[in-house]
């Protein structure tokens, strides 16, 4: 482990800084998407924003762009078209649409080998399923995922909770919301904001449940919130959800965060229902026992132990957090011993660990934007629009900031709120994109490939869910064993590519590819030559 530090360490150094640029506008991304006011928001439905999506809707191997729109506009899809340019193919796929979308997950739910669309709303979720990768049919009824009311729908996640090969649904929920009854701006204490009269929230508005969607395999889902054990875990103004295996037994777990509010962590016990185990696992807080305000989520083996820590985006006069995990299910709070605790005076949402140098050690990405425009009225060290963070890991455990020279697209500012990472032109080099309130979406390229070495892994389950969601590979080079997950949705509302990418530094070839899938078979590849996209089926 100590040799694969230090050649991390020095093949870092030889190398230049990543540059990252914005290359959205040249690459087609010219809409704006609307999400309430841009100099005040008079209630907080438009301060969450909206998630974006990297998927490969067609199967052409390419990744597509998906981007959820406010109230005024519609979500469009944009189509890779494998020269850089993606064009707008909303219309065509049957995906336009109205009011206010907050997130979006992906995955197979019907297992036909197209990749199927969840978009979640303040109103009614929407699933669409992808007909052969030519259209999408909105099939929310039929699926009898219709909900009895209005709900403020944020965060979701396919997973297969259950084990049956078919993938489930789990929606997080942020509070009741109804335009005619939410008390106005300056209207009681909770309704400011460092004297400043604001929206009003969430404190002060009404809580509301999580829910769980069992998929039966006949193309219809069953609400079982309460029968899980889920809809017990009341009190939380839930936001960003991601779903792994965070105690190695095998079952995806589902940990959620809320504003204001302390994270829930939901232990898949094995028999359809879920014990909410976050204080006592150490993932409710932070070190100091306080109730943070959680944005977003996303998972790593930050320092190469194989477990998987996790990193949550936090508010302004607020530490994100990074949790170690100890192997079994346990996490310490690590964020000040890894650097992370000085960036307060941002409000952090999407978030992403991603290898940018191809080093063999995962990075970490942030957007930021504050909730209220009206803090530029103060000016103050504080604002609406804000850079980007970019931590480098330095391969010992810790991360170092390198946000001012990392390039202009770090730097630009914008009140972001969604964030995924993906390879958009398969050449192992990942691009950033994220989603602006009230302006087009930025989609950050390095102006140089990463120098190192590289393997991007597509997964294909047979008796597991055929999108391979929750499955766990664990690639070894060199004495250096990196480990991941494919996970659905996570970060702040989005959906970063299903594929898994794992830098390489200088070696050559990955020594083991080990992959243990979501139905418990194994699978090993050995001498995997690097610098390529590898396919890998689940043996029927």
């Amino acid at each position: 482990m100590l040799a694969a530090v230090c050649a991390a360490a020095l093949f870092a150094a030889t190398q230049p800084g990543p540059d990252f640029r914005d290359i959205g506008k040249q690459a087609g991304l010219t809409a704006s998407f609307p999400n309430g006011g841009d100099k005040s928001k008079a209630y907080i439905i438009e301060t969450t924003g909206s998630g974006v999506a990297f998927i490969d809707y067609d199967n052409d191997g390419y990744l597509d762009i998906f981007v959820l729109s406010g109230d005024g506009g519609t979500n469009r899809m944009y189509h890779n078209d494998h020269n850089g340019h993606f064009t707008d193919v909303t219309a065509e796929l049957g995906l336009t649409s109205s009011g206010w979308a907050e997130g979006v997950c992906a995955g197979d739910y019907d297992n036909d080998g197209y990749t199927d669309l969840f978009v979640t709303y303040w109103g009614q979720n929407r699933l669409y399923r992808n007909v052969g990768g030519k259209r999408f049919e909105d099939v929310t009824a039929k699926a009898h995922l219709t909900q009895d009311r209005v709900r403020y729908n944020t965060g979701c996640a396919f997973l297969d909770y259950d084990g049956d090969g078919h993938l489930d649904l789990f929606v997080a929920n942020y509070l009741k919301f109804d335009f005619a009854t939410t008390p106005k701006a300056g209207s009681n204490p909770y309704c400011f904001y460092r004297g400043m009269a604001v929206n009003c929230g969430p404190r002060g508005l009404p809580f509301d449940t999580n829910l769980l969607y069992r998929n039966k395999g006949d193309g219809t889902f069953e609400d079982v919130s309460e029968r899980s054990g889920i809809a017990k875990a009341d009190g939380h103004y839930s936001l960003a959800v991601l779903a792994q295996d965070v105690n190695g037994d095998g079952r995806p777990d589902i940990y959620v965060v809320g504003d204001q509010t302390a994270a829930t962590l939901f232990i898949n016990q094995g028999d359809g229902t879920f014990s909410e185990e976050a204080v006592m696992r150490g993932v409710a807080f932070d070190e100091n026992g306080r109730e943070l305000s959680g944005m977003g989520l996303t998972s790593a083996d930050y320092n190469g132990d194989g477990r998987l820590g996790i990193f949550r985006s936090d508010f302004s006069d607020e530490r994100s957090l990074l949790y170690r995990n100890d192997g079994t299910g346990q996490f310490d709070d690590v964020t000040m011993a890894a650097g992370l605790g000085h960036n307060t005076r941002f409000v952090n949402w999407g978030c992403a660990f991603l290898d940018f140098e191809n080093s063999g050690w995962k990075g970490l990405v942030l957007v930021t934007g504050h909730v209220y425009p009206e803090v530029d009225r103060q000016n103050i060290d504080i604002h609406f629009r804000d850079r980007a963070i970019l931590y480098r890991n330095t391969g010992k455990g810790t991360f170092e900031d390198i946000s001012e020279q990392a390039g202009p697209a770090i730097l630009a500012r914008h009140s972001a709120r969604g964030l995924a990472i993906g390879d958009i032109d398969n050449d192992g080099t990942l691009e950033i994109l994220a989603n602006n309130q009230n302006e087009p979406p930025s989609l950050w390229k390095q102006s140089r490939p990463a120098a190192g070495h590289w393997l991007l892994l597509k997964l294909i389950g047979t008796r597991s869910n055929r999108s391979a969601i929750g499955a766990r590979v664990a690639l070894s080079t060199g004495g250096h064993t990196q480990v991941d997950e494919v996970r659905s949705g996570g970060s702040y509302l989005s959906q970063s590519d299903l594929r898994l990418h794992f830098g390489m530094g200088s070696a050559a070839r990955a020594d083991s590819i080990a992959v243990r899938w979501p139905s418990g078979q194994k699978t090993v590849l050995k001498d995997v030559a690097v610098d390529r996209v590898v396919t890998i089926t689940e043996q029927p």
